[in-house]
């Protein structure tokens, strides 16, 4: 049986076999705050807004990137594209309704105007980034075909119920709050929140929220959590969080037999160093993780008003119906959840 010393030391390695870096991560000459009973201090607000994903996009062929090649592949980014196309609120008056329609993109729900993922490509450490993913070097994610198929089966329109989570704003469709932190279009921001026995992760979509047990045990494999069940732990002036248990439904970055290793660092006053590594012999070929920075945010949290009883579930599941009654099929469909890649050149 595996010590609690031995354990630390081997999470510790693995870590920074991923960053290429002792894991004690902060700028040159930088003193971490700390809270009142002595462990580093990371309350605030913070964000994580970017054009940055987590896979590496088409057209990057590399993790760290100049001024140059960040700005050109901001560019070509497909948020990029829709604001050059696009300006100003839509529409939807009578007389422009049918211009709304015109494009024939029945999946537009609103224009770019209502998105904020952010004008350029993250910086971490100082460095601009293609992809949140360090390890594999290709930037990645490293399937296995039950990873594959869990990535491309198409939900159900026979009952409220089995529809994707999001959809029925349960949990973000960023999987924002993880387990593996992660960001979209927009509502990118964080509260943190820590107390001697915890530390409390607010995330802006969807408001989920995640609480992280210090020095506690993970609890029984019975009972799944949204977010996965956490568990933390001070390494001097990092905060190490384990994660197992993700509730299947949640169709995060685990399975039931996964694990995810957070490391968070202050690397500044404005910067969390945030790393991570991922472990599911079900879903990946082998471990694989990366890096992020967690930016202060210069404001709050919004609210973000979505509700389990959305107004669109009676028209979706009635459009099913009709589809039925005429004979036709059902559309394809991929699920919106954290696995899947929606970095843009896919």
């Amino acid at each position: 049986m595996m010590t609690r010393a031995r354990h630390v030391a081997l999470a510790a390695l693995m870590c920074a076999a991923i960053s290429g870096a002792a894991f004690a991560q902060t700028a040159p000459d930088y003193k971490t705050p700390k809270t009142t009973w002595g462990v580093p201090d990371f309350g605030g607000f913070w964000t994580n807004t970017s054009l940055t994903t987590m896979q590496r996009p088409a057209g990057a062929e590399k993790l760290v990137l100049s001024q140059d090649e960040a700005d050109t592949l901001a560019r070509h980014n497909v948020y990029s594209a829709a604001a050059r196309e696009e300006s100003g609120v839509s529409k939807v008056d009578a007389q422009s309704s049918q211009q709304l329609l015109s494009d024939g993109n029945a999946s537009r729900a609103y224009n770019r105007y209502w998105m904020d993922p952010g004008q350029s490509y993250a910086m971490v450490k100082g460095e601009f980034r293609s992809s949140w993913i360090t390890a594999p070097a290709d930037g990645r994610i490293p399937y296995t075909d039950a990873g594959v198929r869990a990535n491309t089966r198409s939900g159900s329109f026979d009952d409220y119920e089995i529809r994707p989570l999001a959809e029925r704003c349960i949990m973000s469709f960023t999987g924002g709050a993880g387990p593996v932190m992660n960001n979209g279009m927009y509502n990118n921001t964080y509260q943190i929140v820590q107390t001697p026995n915890a530390v409390m992760i607010l995330t802006e979509m969807v408001h989920d929220v995640r609480v992280i047990r210090i020095g506690g045990k993970h609890g029984p494999n019975e009972i799944p959590r949204w977010g996965g069940d956490s568990v933390g732990w001070y390494e001097g002036d990092t905060l190490v969080v384990e994660t197992i248990n993700s509730h299947p439904k949640q169709r995060s970055y685990i399975s039931p037999a996964g694990k995810v290793t957070e490391r968070y660092t202050r690397w500044s006053d404005d910067e969390i160093f945030y790393e991570f590594r991922v472990e599911d012999p079900v879903l990946y070929t082998q471990s694989w993780g990366g890096e992020m920075s967690l930016r202060v945010s210069q404001e709050p949290l919004y609210e973000y008003a979505c509700h389990e009883g959305n107004h669109a579930l009676p028209g979706i599941l009635a459009g099913a119906r009709q589809l039925e009654r005429e004979g036709r099929p059902h559309p394809v469909e991929l699920p919106i959840f954290a696995g899947v890649d929606t970095s843009d050149g896919e």
